[in-house]
């Protein structure tokens, strides 16, 4: 392959990086945003949307124009497909980050039920993954990733958690219902953005060693 390319693909990787940061901005701010009940972070949050998609849309363009002018193969292929499933995992979550923002505008105001119960070390947990996995695309350095299904079972395990001790506070309160409710709701996006994190880190995985692995 030429200079050119690689200094393009070099280029695409820094953009990808960036975005992939950018996502990972607005699921930490809607955490924080929820945390402290701060509808005007939330809101900055929602409005980050439409800049999340206009940069899914221009990279992934670039990466099909890589791969229809250059033919590229092996680990340069690789690298390419990566930054593609890359961009796909971090709109998703930038996307539960603006749907996270908007419960917070919801529900703002209301006393937080039992501390929060586990959600913010649910969301400690998931955003560690997070940035790990794109650490690891950043720095092509798969021993971050060591003991990320470990990782992920926690996170499960912290879902199922506070999906029981929501459904103990409606029953012993009615009144908690919808509050509760959407506790069950945010630890479900913060347990699919680890799944989203689990698979940035297969995919950088299969860039550095042409091998699939399942973290599961």
């Amino acid at each position: 392959m030429t200079d050119k390319f690689h200094t393009e693909l070099k280029d695409l990787k820094k953009s990808v990086s960036e975005m992939a940061r950018f996502a990972f901005s607005m699921l930490q701010d809607s955490q924080v945003a929820f945390i402290n009940q701060d509808d005007a972070l939330a809101t900055t949050v929602i409005d980050r949307k439409d800049q999340l998609r206009e940069m899914t849309v221009t990279l992934e363009e670039t990466c099909y124009q890589l791969i229809a002018l250059n033919q590229p193969m092996a680990k340069d292929m690789r690298t390419i497909v990566c930054s593609l499933k890359v961009i796909a995992a971090s709109e998703r979550i930038g996307r539960y980050g603006k749907s996270t923002a908007k419960i917070v505008k919801e529900i703002a105001g209301k006393p937080h039920i039992a501390n929060m119960m586990s959600l913010p070390l649910m969301s400690e947990y998931v955003l560690t993954m997070i940035d790990d996995a794109i650490t690891a695309y950043e720095t092509e350095n798969k021993m971050i990733l060591d003991g990320f299904s470990a990782r992920d079972d926690a996170v499960d395990a912290l879902r199922q958690s506070i999906f029981r001790e929501s459904i103990t506070h409606m029953m012993e309160n009615p009144k908690t219902i919808t509050q509760a409710t959407f506790y069950i709701i945010i630890a479900r996006y913060l347990e699919r953005c680890g799944d989203h994190a689990c698979k940035i880190a297969e995919n950088v995985l299969y860039m550095e060693t042409g091998e699939r692995v399942e973290i599961k």
